[in-house]
């Protein structure tokens, strides 16, 4: 299995697109915690404008070292083995400590790396997570009350595990000494961010022309697509109905009511859902409500009686058939335990039912 090369030391040269920097203020250390399978493009997407800027500005701007529990190699999501400088003891004071997460965080995440981040926190360490590694950081209770964001595909799961924390999802946070993204290339804007909070808007925005990163994107922007990129359909009110049904997923609302919110008739929608998207309202619908149903399943505790709940289910029993239906295994199946007693046929309320 390939080793990733260890960090050069040596001074960085300016290069071609160097600029010079007017004031001169102190070097600042990151400290890369590395969790099992964490992402490399969010990793990668860190520690390059730190880099950038080292090298256009011609001068030590930036330094950091990789850490991890035991100073053990870890290996990342695509397979690539990485070999860490210093185990969680042996950070120097006055570190941003940035987790990095990814693939199954909460297995990663030991009670030992807990313990060391409450430790920093106490000591007044800025820290951050990078794709889904604010969950070590909520984990340690380290979020409570604050903002954060994380990859969007954990938003359920972390939302129900961690409600004290405000969740949004603009593709970096920066709340206080608290630092999150999204994940992906989001990292690239939160350190351009922190770049320029530094050295300016110039270098900044001469380490994006570098990296050919023509578009910054703020923490007001959203990590997501638009809905009709997305479906690849642009269509305002087809749009607005689908932006209806993700926000309305455990309280789901009749096709008849979400036809008249846009100004039409039930049969009218049902048509625009079979002309662009082949299938009806309910169907999609249904489709949403499963997907989040099985993110949360593979992402948390919760109960499967609680996840039909939270996914507008009226009984355990119709869940588990469309779950079935859709995903030819059941919900304990997927999670990879027996069926229980929170199985049964119980009724959960009146939420409407869809078609499936």
């Amino acid at each position: 299995m390939p080793q990733a090369p260890s960090r050069p030391h040596r001074r960085p040269a300016p290069s071609q697109g160097s600029i010079r920097l007017e004031t001169d203020r102190n070097k600042r250390s990151f400290a890369f915690l590395l969790l099992d399978r964490f992402t490399m493009m969010a990793f990668a997407s860190a520690i390059e404008p730190l880099r950038l800027a080292n090298q256009v500005s011609g001068r030590d701007l930036y330094d950091w070292q990789l850490v991890s529990e035991g100073q053990r190699d870890v290996t990342c999501s695509n397979g690539t083995v990485f070999r860490t400088d210093i185990g969680l003891e042996e950070l120097a004071r006055d570190s941003t400590v940035l987790v990095c997460g990814g693939i199954d965080v909460a297995e990663a995440i030991t009670k030992p790396v807990l313990n060391w981040l409450r430790r920093e926190a106490r000591r007044g360490a800025a820290m951050g997570g990078l794709c889904t590694g604010a969950w070590a950081l909520a984990e340690a209770g380290l979020l409570d009350g604050r903002r954060t964001t994380i990859h969007w595909e954990n938003t359920d799961a972390f939302g129900e595990d961690f409600p004290d924390v405000e969740l949004t999802r603009s593709v970096f946070v920066i709340d206080g000494n608290r630092l999150s993204t999204a994940g992906g290339t989001a990292s690239i804007d939160l350190m351009l961010r922190l770049i320029a909070i530094d050295h300016g808007e110039q270098l900044a925005n001469t380490v994006a022309d570098q990296m050919i990163h023509s578009s910054i994107r703020t923490d007001r922007d959203s990590q997501r697509l638009s809905i009709p990129t997305r479906i690849g359909v642009r269509h305002p009110k087809l749009a607005q109905v689908i932006g209806q049904m993700e926000s309305n997923i455990e309280e789901p609302i009749s096709p008849a009511t979400l036809a008249t919110e846009v100004g039409m008739s039930a049969r009218q929608l049902e048509r625009l859902f079979r002309r662009y998207l082949n299938r009806s309202p309910k169907r999609y619908y249904m489709e949403l409500r499963l997907q989040k149903a099985r993110n949360l399943l593979m992402q948390t505790e919760m109960s499967v009686i609680n996840v039909a709940m939270a996914c507008g289910f009226a009984s355990p029993s119709h869940f588990s058939k469309c779950y079935r239906a859709h995903y030819q295994t059941t919900p304990y199946r997927e999670r990879g335990t027996s069926g229980g007693g929170d199985l049964g046929g119980g009724d959960l309320g009146t939420a409407p039912e869809a078609d499936h």
